[in-house]
């Protein structure tokens, strides 16, 4: 009997700590796949991350963005330049800030069949922006509202959605890391 309370003592520590995490095996995150070298997904948040190598000029991201997302079949139907409005309202906008739209048709169709109600969250948003690094100088940074974030708004997705989702946000994150590096 004292055997298995031990057991029982040891498997609720491990728990509790993080150790051992039962529900992840069973049940793995819906996230999108980063390559080499790039900062792990969290899975709690909507927003993927990545600074721009230094050197790399916000003109070469804008350039990288556009030559690889068409060189993968996404449209970019829309730009927010969001600093221009915010200068024109006589507000500085300390840097860089925009949004670019993307969408690819093939994967979005594999959503939107299923779950008419994910437009909400289309086309898919990139933004290039600036922010104070640790030095208080601007650093020029490229995030993602991350596609299988969103789908956890959608009671129930399909496998189908999940998977365009997945594939959509792996995609989306290879041509930010591209671009974060100002590849073309």
């Amino acid at each position: 009997m004292y055997k298995n309370i031990h057991i029982f003592a040891l498997l609720t520590v491990l728990v509790a700590c993080g150790t051992l995490q039962l529900n992840e095996a069973s049940h793995p995150e819906l996230i999108g796949k980063v390559g080499a070298g790039m900062p792990a997904i969290d899975p709690t948040t909507a927003i993927y991350e990545l600074p721009v190598r230094d050197g790399v000029s916000y003109l070469d991201v804008v350039d990288s963005l556009k030559s690889v997302s068409e060189g993968m079949n996404y449209v970019n139907p829309a730009n927010f330049p969001i600093a221009d409005h915010i200068k024109n309202r006589g507000i500085d906008p300390q840097g860089i800030k925009e949004v670019h739209s993307y969408c690819n048709l093939s994967l979005g169709t594999d959503i939107f069949l299923d779950h008419p109600e994910f437009l909400v969250f289309a086309p898919c948003r990139i933004a290039i922006y600036e922010k104070p690094d640790a030095n208080h100088k601007l650093k020029l940074f490229i995030a993602l509202a991350r596609p299988t974030y969103d789908l956890k708004s959608i009671k129930n997705p399909t496998a189908r959605a999940q998977k365009a989702a997945q594939e959509l946000e792996t995609s989306l994150l290879e041509i930010m890391e591209k671009a974060s590096k100002g590849d073309i």
